[in-house]
């Protein structure tokens, strides 16, 4: 694996052909399940989730906007 690191960044840059899949799963009905594996309209639903902050709660690092819907297998 080549490692090639730009003076500007720390991170190291990876070719495409080095580049793992990240498995994104989520909580569904009281149990976890990967994302992959939702059909279609289970993936817009997932596409379409709203995070929230709740008022007088610390501030936590919460994603504000919903991850794009995942290609159908």
């Amino acid at each position: 694996m080549n490692l090639l690191c730009t003076p500007a960044s720390s991170h190291p840059v990876l070719q495409d052909h080095e580049r793992q899949r990240c498995e994104v799963w989520t909580r569904v009905m009281g149990y976890h399940r990967p994302v992959s594996s939702f059909n279609t309209g289970k993936k817009g639903e997932f596409a379409e989730r709203v995070y929230f902050q709740e008022p007088g709660q610390p501030d936590q690092t919460v994603r504000t906007q919903p991850s794009p819907v995942l290609e159908t297998a």
